[in-house]
């Protein structure tokens, strides 16, 4: 299902609306990807935190980890299909406020929880239910601000406010790693055990202060309040599920090999290559800043030659290049600068994906159903595929000993992604509106 041409989105939208909308979107995502960065970084220690009882092997708690951070995932489906529905009925605005201020209170409670030698078995279901509570204000997030982003976007220019989104993905990302990294420089392994890795965590409280206040100041969009004013009705249920699962199938590959090269990679180095922890986290910053290059540029020319083009483009060169990358890792023959160069280039196709698609999504959604559905499309998708990345990607290998899995994962997930871009139709990319 595609939007129905009308007007453009941001018809009487001044610049300066249009930048703001864009900071106050993009805010929020930066927070929430930090915080799930930080903890794919941290799994290692968190496991030994939070999910190892005296006798408990350390593959079993990374594992364990890994559960809890796929359960977020799987609550994220719930929190696009409830905070959808309020988006699309009251307006994106009061949303974003609500989920923004739910994922502040949630992971700076992770910063402050008594571990499993204080309390015992509580320690991981505190985790897991603070954990459950972020699932579902990311699920409300990135629907909304896709929405705002897109929806206050100049005509012609969604791929590239779109891509904002991803971008700041990317810098939360990195912020998270570079948080880390500092950490493990400045702190002995004993104290950043201890009480160290609480502080990324804690950090997020002023983040997200800033970011409540840059979305109290933030106006409705043009496009929902033109939809609001007309009343129209929205499409049969049938044709939003079918939409929603194009657009799952789509990004499947985006989100699986996201996740795979640039938040599991470094848990996956220490546990499989034998990295050491700033090693992994080295690995890791390169493959976010590969990422971080190509998204806006993607966006951009997604607004001059189509979404799919360079979204099969990026899904197509993780087909093919997957295994490649991941052998040159695990050449201990092979010098960091070429490992180094092979990091980026994974974390830089996945940046073909993650561009144009917020926008992509956007466009296969009407006004009146845009936040529910390109946010259940999203969350469907992260839910398995990179809720879950973690998990399948450490059980099998510690499983089947081939440490080629997550090269394989990420391939398949995109060769599927290929098969739903390529059978979608050509619509979306040079939109003259909606």
């Amino acid at each position: 299902m595609s939007a129905p041409a009308q007007r453009p989105a941001t018809a009487g939208a001044r610049p300066e609306r249009s930048r703001r909308a864009l900071v106050a979107g993009s805010v929020g995502n930066f927070i929430e990807w930090y915080e799930f960065g930080v903890y794919g970084y941290f799994a290692t220690i968190i496991a030994a935190r939070f999910f190892t009882p005296e006798g408990g092997s350390e593959v079993e708690a990374l594992v364990k980890t890994y559960a809890s951070f796929a359960l977020a995932f799987f609550f994220r489906p719930v929190g696009a299909a409830l905070f959808g529905r309020l988006g699309d009925r009251i307006g994106r605005r009061p949303v974003l406020i609500l989920v923004i201020g739910l994922m502040t209170g949630a992971t700076t409670l992770i910063g402050a929880l008594p571990t499993y030698d204080t309390v015992g078995a509580l320690a991981p279901w505190l985790l897991t239910f603070l954990r459950i509570l972020q699932g579902l204000s990311a699920g409300g997030e990135f629907g909304g601000a896709v929405a705002v982003m897109t929806e206050f976007a100049p005509p012609g220019r969604r791929g590239l406010y779109g891509s904002w989104q991803s971008f700041t993905v990317a810098l939360g990302l990195l912020g998270g790693a570079g948080a880390a990294a500092l950490l493990a420089t400045v702190l002995t392994e004993a104290q950043l055990a201890d009480w160290g890795w609480r502080l990324p965590f804690l950090l997020t409280l002023p983040m997200g202060l800033g970011a409540l206040w840059l979305r109290l100041r933030l106006e409705e969009t043009p496009a929902f309040s033109r939809e609001r004013a007309l009343e129209r009705h929205s499409p049969p249920t049938g044709e939003v599920v079918r939409a929603v699962a194009l657009g799952a199938g789509r990004i499947m590959g985006w989100a699986a090999a996201g996740y795979t090269f640039l938040v599991v990679l470094p848990s996956y180095l220490q546990s499989t290559l034998d990295a050491t922890f700033q090693q992994a986290l080295i690995a890791t910053v390169l493959a976010n800043l590969g990422f971080a290059a190509t998204i806006v540029p993607a966006g951009l020319l997604s607004d001059r030659v189509g979404r799919r083009p360079v979204m099969l483009s990026g899904a197509l060169l993780v087909v093919v290049l997957a295994v490649p990358l991941l052998n040159l890792l695990q050449d201990p023959g092979v010098s960091n600068a070429v490992k180094g160069a092979a990091v980026f280039a994974a974390g830089a196709v996945v940046g073909l994906m993650a561009g144009p698609g917020p926008a992509m999504l956007s466009e296969m959604f009407p006004t009146t159903v845009r936040y529910t559905g390109l946010g259940l499309a999203y969350a469907l998708s992260n839910a398995v595929f990179s809720g879950c990345a973690g998990l399948i990607i450490t059980e099998t290998v510690e499983r089947t000993g081939n440490v080629d899995i997550p090269a394989y994962y990420a391939a398949a997930t995109c060769a599927v992604s290929v098969l739903a871009l390529a059978a979608a139709p050509a619509r979306g990319g040079k939109r003259k509106a909606g």
